[in-house]
């Protein structure tokens, strides 16, 4: 296998307690690498994993898992761990991964799985928008849609996300999170390929060629993964065809560099909304990425 033959990568550093004796990884941990891959592959393919397969009504299981050593790796090395899907059968999964140190080919595996009812654990045919996801995705197709339109389209997927990560997991009172500007705002919502909504933000205009573009919201399980840039891309172009010159925005401090990467610079000092940490930061239209 070479590095070409994948257009997924999954990256990690060897940590001190993965060697043995020999100061090299020990060998049952290249398929815990995988299995760290895989699960990023999913990320990927923006499938928040278990709410994915209660959705298809069902499960993976795996039935076998070969690895062939080639070379090994050592404390310290940056691997690129290299995951697709070879093959899809009628119930069964075939992925291939390939460990990489730069171009040097480390470590293949075979990962078949099952897919099966949970509770008997007998094999199903695998969902057809399983299989169409899965060849999509190494096709090159896109993983999410990203949708723009008023409160009363979009606002029930909005509100499910901003509910999970502004009220439930960053407990935001409630009565600070919703608030009348959501019946004016453009709202963009990012679809996955099941249907469900994994990203949310919505845009105010306040005048003079300047727009606030705010309550931006990921799915916890995928975020790192992009899709929170598409969302802000997609209402950046809203505002760039209505002829708006400016974006404003409260960033959370965590979030500062996501913005920063976008052309986004901090716009005085930070400050506190509703007990977190905020900067405000200033963007050009169109964005310069």
């Amino acid at each position: 296998m070479k590095r070409q033959d994948f257009r997924f990568f999954h990256r990690l550093r060897v940590r001190w307690a993965e060697v043995d004796m020999q100061k090299i990884v020990f060998n049952a941990h290249y398929l815990m690498y995988f299995d760290t891959a895989v699960a990023d592959y999913w990320r990927a393919l923006a499938m928040p994993y278990e709410e994915s397969m209660h959705q298809l009504d069902g499960d993976l299981y795996v039935k076998k898992a070969t690895v062939e050593f080639n070379a090994s790796a050592r404390m310290d090395d940056m691997l690129d761990v290299g995951m697709k899907c070879g093959r899809i059968g009628n119930s069964s999964i075939q992925f291939l991964g390939a460990i990489f140190r730069g171009e040097e080919l480390l470590i293949t595996c075979e990962l078949i799985y099952v897919f099966a009812n949970p509770e008997t654990q007998t094999s199903k045919p695998v969902p057809a928008k399983l299989r169409e996801m899965l060849t999509g995705f190494e096709a090159g197709e896109p993983m999410i849609e990203v949708k723009t339109g008023r409160w009363s389209e979009l606002g029930p997927d909005a509100q499910r996300i901003r509910t999970e990560v502004f009220v439930n997991e960053q407990r935001i009172p409630a009565d600070l999170e919703w608030d009348e500007a959501d019946k004016d705002a453009v709202h963009a919502v990012a679809y996955n390929r099941l249907g469900r909504a994994v990203a949310t933000g919505r845009l105010l205009r306040q005048g003079d060629g300047k727009v606030k573009i705010g309550r931006m919201a990921v799915d916890k399980v995928l975020r790192g993964c992009g899709f929170g840039e598409a969302v802000l891309k997609a209402l950046a172009q809203e505002a760039h065809a209505a002829g708006d010159k400016l974006i404003v925005l409260h960033a959370q401090r965590t979030a500062e560099k996501f913005y920063a990467k976008l052309g986004f610079r901090v716009h005085g000092q930070p400050f506190e909304e509703a007990g977190i940490p905020h900067v405000e930061m200033h963007g050009d239209l169109p964005l310069a990425h």
